[in-house]
């Protein structure tokens, strides 16, 4: 049973915002001024559970880095947008190549620059630490922080509705 005050049968695709949100929102510095992300473990194990089931997954994040194209390739995902300083019009092009309405779509961010974003889709969700501008404009707040299994909460659920969290041997392997 989700706690989701939404039908989360409607959702057929899910976007995410990277620092924040799959990373904690401290990021430390390498020497050069690169930042370092962390990832969490059980958030990469839903997501690739949710790609190898075709399940539509964007990253859209402001962040440049070589670092997460490859981090979430590596996990299945193919729609991965990095340095995206507005991120409203990407979320409008991925919905439209993937055939989504705007009541299909999850979006989780954690700040600012994701409120068009929130605004624009079905199921506005955030982590339990974000701004309090994007905590008023969501339906879902994650009882854990960015970075630390915000996004395995929300996919768990989105999952299960759908039948595809823990429904065969997908489950077991990476």
């Amino acid at each position: 049973m989700s706690g989701i005050n939404y039908d989360l049968k409607k959702i057929k695709g899910i976007v995410f915002d990277v620092d924040g949100v799959l990373s904690p929102s401290t990021v430390p510095m390498s020497e050069d001024g690169q930042p370092m992300r962390m990832v969490n473990i059980k958030d990469g194990y839903a997501l690739q559970l949710a790609a190898r089931y075709n399940f539509p997954i964007a990253i859209i994040t402001g962040g440049k880095t070589t670092s997460i194209t490859e981090r979430y390739k590596a996990l299945g995902i193919k729609d991965i947008y990095i340095g995206a300083s507005v991120k409203l019009p990407i979320l409008k092009e991925w919905m439209v190549m993937h055939n989504l309405a705007t009541d299909e779509v999850a979006y989780m961010g954690d700040d600012i620059p994701d409120l068009q974003c929130l605004k624009h889709v079905g199921l506005p969700c955030c982590p339990q630490d974000a701004a309090c501008e994007v905590k008023d404009s969501s339906i879902y707040i994650s009882p854990y922080t960015g970075g630390y299994g915000c996004a395995r909460d929300i996919l768990r659920q989105i999952l299960i509705i759908h039948g595809m969290w823990m429904a065969d041997n997908k489950a077991f392997g990476w």
